[in-house]
């Protein structure tokens, strides 16, 4: 006949409980659009140079300079790669969410573009369904001289001393610490 020891039994389901009731809540953040679940929502954040329409009506295609879209909404966040013509203006709003990364809910740039003589030659607005996914490639560059287990990893500098302790001597002989005469 087997006896069952209670006392263990519950102290094993103590903690899938609480797993289950943090996963539970976790997921609760995912649903903002049932009214009182998304209590665990992070607050939105602005990152980036947002440019405001008001800002950006007043600059005129054909009229305006360089100068003048530097006084109206301030350096750009980005320049062209190989040429300073177009200047880009990015920014996003995100939002931390639980046990994740930032998640992008709105992205904008806006990307103005300058004639060779720095009048503004055109305006466009670039959004999120306009970018295009970019796939990260996750290999590893080789490098020599870094094969090593994690043995020698942890033991690797057992043996070796600061200058100076255990009589070691510099590259002339004397010993490093003693005093020279």
């Amino acid at each position: 006949m087997h006896t069952v020891n209670i006392a263990r039994l519950k102290s094993g389901l103590r903690p899938g409980l609480a797993l289950t009731a943090m996963l539970a809540l976790a997921g609760c953040g995912n649903l903002s659009g049932i009214p009182g679940v998304g209590l665990f929502e992070s607050p939105r954040q602005l990152r980036g140079h947002a440019v405001e329409d008001e800002a950006l009506a007043q600059i005129t295609t054909g009229v305006s300079s360089r100068a003048d879209v530097e006084a109206l909404i301030g350096s750009p966040s980005h320049t062209g790669t190989f040429d300073n013509s177009t200047w880009y203006y990015m920014s996003a709003v995100t939002r931390q969410r639980p046990a994740r990364t930032l998640s992008v809910e709105d992205q904008r740039v806006v990307a103005i573009v300058f004639n060779d003589t720095g009048i503004v030659q055109e305006i466009r607005r670039i959004g999120m369904e306009e970018g295009r996914d970019v796939a990260v490639v996750s290999r590893i560059t080789p490098s020599p001289g870094n094969d090593r287990t994690i043995l020698q990893q942890l033991f690797g500098n057992l043996g070796r001393l600061a200058p100076g302790v255990g009589g070691q001597t510099g590259g002339s002989g004397q010993t490093i610490g003693a005093p020279s005469r």
